[in-house]
């Protein structure tokens, strides 16, 4: 059985962070820069969406040590170019070991991709759409086992995407995207991100 992380890591410059990030270093820095930072224009939003679907069922860093090669992969997620795959482009990516060659999730980014373009094509707001789930209390967490993995926000947020044709957008899907794109801060009290992340809100 693998141990838990820690609650909170110490570095040597003092400095307190979420345990789950570890002492890697790509890690350490996404969790320094990125998580939890909000996220408010549409194409950062897609992105982060079709990461999020790629993990369902992985971990996090799978993700992350493979992002560059996902961005060139898939066209650094433009939806407009993305919806232009076909089948052959879809074979193609199986055979590109540098991504996770999940036939399932490598589709339902192509459909994203063209139901993201029909969004776009109506003038409509994927950040309207999604932060209008951000919860307006904010709730803040001591210990990484008091961190939910979906909330009723989350579960909300993808019977909508479904029902507008998004794949792969369960609800602990969707709740990894809350925090990622800042609409939660589930940065725990006591890691030095977490007032910095507040203030940003």
């Amino acid at each position: 059985m693998n141990a838990l992380p820690q609650d909170l890591l110490t570095d040597e410059e003092g400095n307190a962070r979420c345990g789950w990030c570890g002492t890697d270093a790509d890690y350490v820095r996404y969790h320094d820069l990125e998580w939890g930072v909000p996220v408010r224009d549409d194409l950062g939003l897609f992105e982060k969406i079709c990461l999020e679907g790629f993990q369902c069922g992985l971990s996090w860093i799978t993700i992350l040590k493979r992002r560059e090669a996902f961005r060139e992969c898939f066209v650094d997620f433009d939806p407009r170019r993305l919806a232009k795959f076909t089948p052959s482009d879809v074979e193609r990516l199986m055979t590109d070991s540098r991504i996770i060659r999940n036939r399932a999730k490598i589709e339902a980014t192509i459909q994203n991709a063209r139901t993201m373009t029909v969004m776009l094509d109506r003038d409509e707001s994927l950040a309207d759409l999604l932060w209008q789930f951000a919860p307006k209390k904010r709730r803040l967490y001591r210990r990484l086992d008091q961190v939910p993995a979906i909330t009723d926000e989350s579960t909300k947020m993808s019977r909508v995407l479904k029902k507008a044709g998004w794949k792969f957008v369960g609800p602990t899907t969707c709740y990894a995207l809350m925090q990622s794109a800042g609409m939660v801060n589930d940065h725990l009290d006591g890691c030095f991100r977490h007032g910095a992340v507040k203030a940003l809100r």
